[in-house]
């Protein structure tokens, strides 16, 4: 927090904290931020930029109030985007950005600034974080970066992280052992939260690539059930739609030890068959398939537009899946890793995709599973996401077609 008084680091641009996830990098980077803003400059303007403003509200601005009470006056103009900090007759502007893509580098232009602080930098884009970099010209003011792990092949991490020496930036990497305020018992919370490539980054850290298996925590002794499955409660199917490529069905209901099943798949690949099906041939297979079955809610991709039109014109509930590919790779792994979710032994084709789904290894610095057996996985990951991760059936009581 006061890295700035030290005569050793006086003489740096800036600073760079990465590391763990609840290690204390945002509550240091923005006490250390604002301090260091109203003992330096008076009557100037800084910038705050994060992912989105909602998000740097939720996870700075809005904190500031009970983190500086007694040390600091904070006055929020929310129309303008805009807080304005006093201290001991220093006052100070503070601008709110929000950089979510390419596109918003031509918000922060034309403003003079005398620092800047990215929360989650490595969320933001290269032109946006750049541009903002480009506003710093008053003299004395310094930059202030802040994230969790990514890709190795990140921009940020190839021309920032591994060059903050030749950046003359003050390099700092925190793990949760730097959070006086987690306890034992939440640390192997957050160890369990996440496996693979995440837990790497996420618990260690690192900037690790993401390689290999995706789901590795899967084992089919763990997690695939023989016989009978003695099931409780509303039923859900989860849809990946595909002309060409393949239409899978999942039927899912929960076991009476608390796991959620998938029952009975459905596999069409029109490139297999050589033969495309139309919606209605989609929707007859669906009405077969169910056997009788009445679900709480078909959860559907949502790019499949006319697809989900048909069956609500069939009296489907049907929801629009939550497609966040990466949130839902981290949610089903989570699962996974808890034991929560199990397949019947006769869902073949996605107990074998468990071991086909891998990431793909030139993701152009960005973490993506290959395109290839896929399918099940997607229903899978828009299962977990839209039921299991809204909590349980709450999205199946949301207004009928939304």
């Amino acid at each position: 927090m006061t890295w700035w008084k030290r005569p050793d680091f006086q003489s740096r641009d800036g600073i760079l904290c990465d590391g763990s996830v609840r290690s204390g990098k945002t509550l240091s980077m923005a006490l250390g931020f604002v301090l260091w803003s109203l003992e330096r400059f008076d009557r100037q303007r800084f910038a705050l930029c994060g992912k989105t403003i909602e998000s740097l509200r939720r996870n700075v601005t809005g904190q500031l109030p009970q983190w500086l009470e007694g040390l600091v006056t904070v006055e929020e103009r929310r129309s303008e985007n805009k807080i304005i900090l006093r201290r001991d007759g220093r006052e100070n502007e503070y601008f709110l950005f929000g950089g979510k893509d390419e596109s918003s580098y031509q918000l922060i232009q034309g403003i003079t600034l005398a620092g800047v602080l990215f929360d989650e930098v490595a969320l933001m884009p290269r032109s946006f974080v750049e541009q903002a970099l480009a506003r710093c010209s008053v003299e004395g003011s310094r930059f202030w970066f802040n994230c969790n792990p990514e890709s190795p092949e990140h921009w940020f991490y190839k021309d920032w992280v591994t060059r903050a020496a030749e950046r003359n930036l003050l390099y700092l990497h925190f793990t949760m052992e730097d959070n006086p305020a987690l306890t034992e018992g939440i640390r192997r919370r957050y160890e369990r939260l996440y496996t693979g490539v995440f837990y790497r980054r996420y618990v260690l850290g690192q900037w690790v690539a993401a390689e290999g298996l995706i789901y590795d925590m899967f084992d089919p002794a763990r997690h695939v059930a023989a016989g009978p499955v003695e099931v409780r409660g509303p039923a859900y199917v989860s849809v990946d739609y595909g002309t060409r490529n393949p239409t899978v069905f999942l039927l899912w209901q929960q076991g009476r030890d608390g796991r959620w099943y998938c029952l009975r798949e459905y596999y069409w690949s029109g490139r297999e068959r050589m033969r495309q099906k139309t919606d209605g041939e989609y929707a007859d297979d669906l009405a077969r398939w169910l056997d009788g079955v009445t679900p709480r809610a078909v959860i559907v991709d949502p790019s499949a537009a006319s697809f989900m039109a048909l069956l609500r014109q069939r009296g489907y509930p049907v929801l629009g899946a939550d497609n966040a590919v990466l949130d839902g790779i981290r949610r089903v792994g989570q699962r996974l890793q808890e034991g929560a979710l199990a397949f019947h032994e006769s869902c073949r084709r996605t107990c074998a995709e468990f071991r086909a789904y891998v990431w793909e290894e030139d993701g152009g610095g960005q973490d993506c599973p290959r395109k290839e057996h896929d399918h099940c996985m997607d229903a899978l990951r828009y299962f977990v996401s839209t039921v299991l991760w809204r909590g349980e059936g709450r999205a199946a009581r949301r207004p009928r077609g939304t």
